[in-house]
């Protein structure tokens, strides 16, 4: 069977064989190469660089016996001889002249051994040399000290000291002569380690030039099998990838043909099932995807059991509002006013998508949105609500220039301005509605605070409120400003709210002024301390003149200094109405 008709599996399996053959092949041969190197390393480590400490050491022999002679002489000529010490000087003295010896005939065997050795490169000859001068400068050492060592003992018996310098003294001479020979001989040995050195640095080299190429080799030739093996199955697998481009751009109405009756052809079919599947789901987007947020309708078709059956999780709560909408809107006609709120949908829902978060409804002028699982992750949903609203507010001033242009007129009867309320805390997620109707949406708590937040802006004059949960929740990553301790319609226990006024480190010398003097007049507030409270926030004033809480808490002042509040007073303020 020809080899481009097999499976997709044979093919691969025959790619593999074949990789794994050369690789093989390569391996064997780093092998040899390296084991090469190797003998030539044992060779300089176990042979050449013993040798030479061998003469090292025969010269440092050399010179202990000439100082075991000197103390020998010396406990002789001591009033009375040091006989003991005399008999140990003469052991140690003829215990170095044997070891003198030993070192030399140990260096000998090992340049022997490495001459003997064939399966290395050696310079023999010069190996030879330096075996025989070894050999010639020992047995001269000792035909001429023997007998210069016995006049030597002798004479220190008969106490002849004079004859006994003479005799050190040519003695001296003979040593001196021995160990320029030896230094000689470690010179040309030193020689012959740098030629090991070289040789194993020559073949290591090598070894890698040599691997380098084979592995090159065999690269190239596992490729161009690869390549000739590769082309059956990437020709049917060119018209899949062109299908997916098709499928990334969007479009969904050109299945492909794949004439293969292989896994290729089975992968075909699913792919274009599969098309067919995200043609249909395409459709459901595009229908609801202008009525529901995309995000939703992406999880509804991914996790339809979430809709069903419902779950309990802990989300982030925005409303926005247009503030003075009502009376804008008296005066427009319908079809202006569309106009009007269509454009103003339109920029605020942009910051709220860029953040991450999914519109739930349009009510009137007023927008529904929420943060949290499953659409991001919980720890980053209160900040980003945060800043989708400071982006929000950044769209006022360019939609107070655009809604004149929109409307035909030269300036907008009554001002726009946004209040945003923010919630954090536990929701119940799902379809909600009737058998005829539903929507996914969001109800709780949370929800209720977002919205009573939202409304609260226009007490205190201010933007972008947010609950004590959303502010734990984002801790020093924005700037917030504690407004009061406050009791929404519908809640008992009141809790603080907070203002944000901008991102971390945004905040000019005047608003930090601004907050310094406003916790400090707030902390009087609780206190009962009104003037001092006044005093603060009066200086808040000074720095950021017209601040909303400032002047609402400065009213509040007022009124308790007209009617006090009870004894039990615990500076919180309760709201009656929505």
């Amino acid at each position: 069977m020809p080899l481009f008709n097999q499976s997709i599996r044979r093919k691969i399996v025959g790619i593999a064989l074949g990789l794994i053959v050369l690789m093989l092949v390569t391996s064997i041969l780093s092998m040899v190469m390296s084991g090469r190197v190797g003998r030539l390393l044992d060779e300089l480590t176990e042979r050449y660089i013993p040798a030479y400490g061998h003469l090292a050491r025969s010269n440092v022999r050399s010179l202990e016996r000439a100082l075991a002679m000197r103390r020998m002489v010396i406990a002789k000529m001591q009033t009375p001889p040091d006989e003991e010490g005399f008999a140990a000087r003469l052991k140690t003295f003829r215990d170095t002249d044997a070891q003198v010896e030993q070192e030399a005939e140990a260096a000998r065997k090992l340049i022997n051994a490495i001459i003997d050795d064939e399966s290395t490169p050696s310079d023999n000859a010069a190996l030879a040399r330096i075996e025989t001068r070894i050999e010639n400068a020992v047995k001269e050492l000792r035909r001429e000290l023997d007998d210069q060592d016995t006049k030597l003992l002798k004479q220190l018996d008969a106490k002849d000291f004079a004859g006994a310098r003479d005799t050190l003294v040519h003695v001296d001479a003979l040593r001196d002569l021995f160990t320029q020979r030896i230094d000689a001989i470690r010179a040309d040995m030193l020689s012959q380690v740098f030629v090991s050195t070289a040789q194993v640095i020559r073949h290591q080299r090598q070894a890698i030039i040599v691997s380098g190429i084979v592995t090159i080799l065999a690269a190239i030739v596992g490729l161009a099998f690869s390549i000739m093996v590769s082309t059956g199955i990437t020709r049917p697998v060119r018209l899949l990838l062109a299908g997916t481009r098709q499928v990334e751009a969007g479009h969904f109405d050109k299945p492909i043909s794949v004439s293969t009756q292989d896994e290729i052809g089975e992968l075909a079919a699913a792919f274009n099932r599969m098309v067919e599947q995200l043609r249909q789901n395409e459709r459901i987007r595009e229908t609801f995807g202008r009525y529901i947020d995309p995000k939703v309708v992406q999880g509804l078709i991914d996790k339809p059991e979430v809709a069903i059956d419902g779950q309990r999780r802990v989300m982030t709560i925005m409303f926005c509002d247009m503030s003075g909408f009502t009376a804008m809107s008296e005066g427009m006609t319908p079809r202006g006013l569309v106009k009007v709120m269509n454009h103003y949908f339109t920029m605020m829902s942009g910051p709220i998508r860029s953040n991450r978060g999914v519109i739930d409804k349009y009510i009137g002028d007023a927008i529904m949105s929420y943060w949290g699982p499953p659409f991001i992750e919980e720890e980053e949903q209160a900040q980003l609500a945060c800043l989708a609203a400071l982006d929000m507010t950044d769209q006022v001033p360019a939609l107070q220039r655009q809604l004149p242009d929109l409307l035909g007129i030269r300036a907008m009867p009554v001002p726009c301005d946004l209040r945003i309320g923010i919630a954090t805390g536990e929701v119940l997620t799902g379809s909600i509605g009737s058998e005829l109707m539903m929507s996914f949406t969001v109800m709780g708590d949370a929800v209720n605070l977002a919205s009573r937040l939202e409304a609260v802006n226009k007490v205190y004059g201010t933007r972008i409120l947010i609950s004590q949960a959303t502010a734990d929740a984002i801790g020093s990553r924005l700037e917030l400003r504690e407004i009061d301790r406050l009791a929404v319609v519908g809640q008992s226990v009141a809790q603080p709210m907070f203002e944000v006024m901008g991102k971390a480190g945004s905040l000019a010398k005047p608003q930090e002024s601004l907050r310094a003097h406003y916790i400090e007049g707030l902390a009087a507030y609780r206190a009962r301390r009104f003037d001092d409270a006044r005093a603060a926030f009066n200086a808040g004033l000074e720095s950021v003149p017209g601040d909303g809480p400032s002047l609402a808490m400065l009213a509040r002042i007022s009124h308790f200094e007209a009617t006090p509040p009870d004894a039990d007073w615990d500076g919180a303020w309760r709201l009656e109405q929505k």
